[in-house]
């Protein structure tokens, strides 16, 4: 089992910035590929920005050269900084853990980032 917790969102005003943890217990060490997600309300949930286990990553076209996914395999925790923020970006950001073998998908509990002046 994998218990996944996220942190770091807020209320902040367009082109502000927010930094995302989402901390990785359990069996922590199965983890493969880490992601985070987000969904507004009457919105479907989207693929943001997603990382392999090797450290390769990927982004929706919509926060390219905004955000920015990194993992600390030694701490398993996953990170998302994000910037320029838009009102469009708020939203419950979920992150999500992929695990090796058994190839289970856990999800935290979900921040809420809230972008308006």
């Amino acid at each position: 089992q994998v218990q996944l917790v996220e942190s770091g969102g807020g209320l902040v005003q367009p082109g502000g910035s927010l930094r995302l943890a989402c901390a990785a217990s359990g069996n922590s060490f199965s983890i493969a590929n880490m992601a985070w997600y987000r969904q507004a309300p009457g919105k479907e949930r989207e693929l943001v920005a997603g990382i392999t286990v090797d450290g390769r990553t990927h982004y929706a076209y919509s926060v390219k050269g905004r955000f920015t996914i990194s993992r600390d395999n030694a701490k398993h925790t996953l990170y998302l900084q994000m910037n320029s923020l838009k009102p469009a970006d708020t939203a419950v950001y979920n992150c999500n853990a992929q695990t090796i073998i058994t190839h289970r998908n856990y999800w935290g509990q979900g921040t809420q980032v809230t972008v308006s002046s």
